[in-house]
């Protein structure tokens, strides 16, 4: 099984290399907007500089675990090829965990670009014990959003699942205060942030990397938006394969 799971993700790393635009949005992305917008007006401040280019990773990785997944498992139901390994004795264990390994690989290129704009433009400091801390942090953060784009990929075809997606995706990361520190959100989107996933996870790393204290209510809620959505995704696996293979 171990050597069926890692065919699985050498092979779908090689189709994101060879088709590189949605790795390449994920780690350009947040790192044009941390050089046009944090390096200005938060470079000078260690502490302010070290919290934005987490939550620019996790806007990153977030991309690619939500919106790339979602796609690609939509795309995947609609070519012949997927029913026919879906019959296969091995089951769907061994596609799914390496669509989700080539996925996390995926989330750890996209640190890179941040991290080294972090380093040479800002202030932004913190241990190495911190920052590996941090990584695997960020692994399990992304998590719950794998989760939703697999349940988006499962329910939608392909092009809904890019609408539904980014419509999901930027709402999250504006209330999450991933673009903007918390403090300076509006009033009633404040009160709102603290029960949207992407808090939960930022709160997590600007405590792990900043040594900040984390919002114990946005931690909760992370956790419950977790259990959520494994549940909306086992079932609609199972209704997926119900209605194309009962």
């Amino acid at each position: 099984m171990a050597e069926l799971i890692a065919a699985h993700a050498r092979l779908f790393l090689l189709e994101q290399l060879r088709v590189p635009v949605g790795l390449l949005a994920s780690a350009l992305f947040p790192a044009i907007s941390f050089v046009a917008f944090v390096v200005p007006f938060a470079g000078d401040d260690p502490r302010a500089a070290t919290m934005a280019a987490a939550s620019m990773i996790f806007f990153g990785a977030m991309a690619g675990a939500l919106i790339n997944l979602s796609i690609t498992v939509a795309q995947d139901r609609e070519q012949p090829w997927n029913p026919y390994l879906r019959t296969l004795p091995a089951g769907p264990l061994p596609r799914f965990s390496g669509r989700i390994l080539a996925t996390l690989a995926g989330t750890l290129v996209s640190v890179v670009p941040v991290l080294l704009l972090a380093m040479l433009l800002t202030e932004a400091t913190t241990t190495l014990p911190r920052l590996l801390l941090g990584l695997g942090a960020l692994l399990a953060g992304v998590v719950p959003f794998m989760l939703m784009g697999l349940l988006i990929g499962l329910v939608m075809a392909a092009k809904a699942a890019i609408a539904v997606s980014q419509v999901l995706f930027f709402p999250m990361a504006i209330v999450g205060g991933l673009l903007l520190p918390p403090r300076m959100l509006p009033g009633f989107v404040e009160v709102v942030s603290p029960y949207v996933p992407t808090r939960g996870v930022a709160e997590l790393l600007w405590a792990i990397t900043a040594g900040t204290t984390p919002d114990a209510v946005a931690l909760v809620s992370l956790a419950g938006w977790t259990v959520v959505v494994a549940v909306a995704a086992a079932w609609a696996y199972r209704r997926d394969e119900g209605r194309r293979f009962s």
